[in-house]
């Protein structure tokens, strides 16, 4: 019963996010919506915890201190909320969960940061961007003669 549980909560999850564990260092970006308009905000912070692993929708808790304030955001990494989850650095760490870095500073925390290169290969799914238009093109339009 079990291993069939475990099957059916693979088969949910979209992989399109890399593993994560306790001491990366990531981006998460998600999706705000303020009245009609939709952006993106950006959240860079330090994981200290991974749980619910065999979940469908692993929760991430992220932490980052501003303006001297401590803010941790508690997300499903499989929500349609979270555009996506950018890998920035990566800390060795000897602790599933990292709670105790609440009372830390970051300089006190002492964390040894490797190259994310070495772990994640560069596979990030961009949209076509349109090019801008170039001087010559800008300078035909301005040149152009104005009906009056």
């Amino acid at each position: 019963m079990k291993k069939v549980i475990i099957d059916f909560n693979n088969d949910q999850r979209s992989n399109k996010f890399p593993e994560f564990q306790s001491g990366d260092v990531v981006k998460v970006y998600r999706k705000i919506k303020e009245g009609d308009k939709e952006r993106i905000q950006i959240f860079e912070g330090i994981i200290i915890a991974v749980k619910g692993g065999q979940n469908s929708s692993p929760m991430i808790t992220v932490r980052k201190v501003s303006n001297g304030v401590g803010v941790e955001l508690i997300l499903p990494i499989f929500s349609p909320a979270i555009e996506k989850i950018e890998l920035v650095k990566r800390a060795k760490v000897r602790r599933a969960k990292l709670y105790y870095l609440r009372g830390l500073t970051a300089k006190k925390s002492r964390m040894k940061y490797s190259n994310v290169a070495e772990f994640v290969p560069e596979t990030s799914v961009e949209a076509p961007v349109e090019e801008a238009p170039q001087a010559e093109e800008i300078a035909k339009t301005e040149e152009a003669p104005k009906a009056e």
